[in-house]
């Protein structure tokens, strides 16, 4: 296992679960892909797992419906045992990657607490550092099918064939929330409970602030460093 060029990872024993924090549009879910490959972790998305949960009728996402269709945020309770069955799947036996969650301090602790109680921990939070206008700009360009939820940039990372998923084309779609007005009005509400969740696992010394700004692979390269450091690897 490498990085991109610097140089072998070390392995470890426990379980990896990384968490990946940032504003809507700062690339979370380009860099969970690729250090999915690299690390060998399963990506775990919230939006993207309540979605599929919806689409297989499962008992979970029978629990979420009624929260989702009204527009209120799902309990705390409900999401993290989503998160907890997905950790307990083969895909998982290697660690996960968390994108989305926790989203409060109240639902770090919760989510420290549930992990403790298996002897598990977050072995690093990465923050993707990115400004509020660039992340505006990011948002109105981005595409996803609806079909398999692959993401696209019009710009950053386009598809083969413009409008047309590579995987199974279908026709690409932009969400309502990638709008620049829902964009300004979701980072307003968002940003501060960010910010508390970064105070939180900064306490636990286990926060790397990532230059969100750069091109994807030196973001890539970035986070890889910053976790090899944790190893010990040289």
């Amino acid at each position: 296992m490498t990085d991109a060029g610097h140089g072998p990872l070390a392995p470890t024993d426990r379980r990896r679960i990384l968490l990946l924090v940032g504003p809507v549009g700062a690339g979370k879910g380009t860099q969970a892909e690729a250090l999915s490959r690299e690390l060998g972790l399963v990506h775990l998305a919230s939006g993207n797992l309540f979605r599929q949960a919806l689409r297989d009728g499962t008992e979970m996402g029978e629990r979420a419906r009624s929260y989702m269709e009204r527009g209120d945020l799902v309990p705390d309770a409900i999401t993290i045992d989503m998160f907890m069955a997905e950790l307990a799947r083969p895909p998982a036996k290697a660690g996960a990657i968390l994108d989305g969650f926790p989203r409060t301090v109240t639902q770090a602790e919760a989510l420290d607490a549930t992990l403790a109680a298996r002897g598990e921990r977050i072995e690093k939070v990465i923050s993707l550092e990115v400004p509020i206008e660039e992340v505006v700009a990011r948002a109105a360009g981005r595409r996803v099918c609806p079909a398999c939820g692959t993401p696209y940039h019009l710009s950053g990372d386009p598809p083969r064939v413009p409008g047309i998923c590579d995987k199974d084309g279908t026709p690409l779609v932009q969400r309502d929330d990638d709008r620049p007005e829902v964009v300004r009005a979701r980072l307003a509400k968002q940003v501060p409970p960010m910010l508390e969740v970064l105070a939180h696992y900064d306490q636990a010394g286990i926060v790397a602030r990532i230059d969100g700004t750069r091109p994807a692979d030196e973001v890539t390269d970035a986070i890889l460093r910053a976790l090899r450091r944790d190893t010990g690897a040289s």
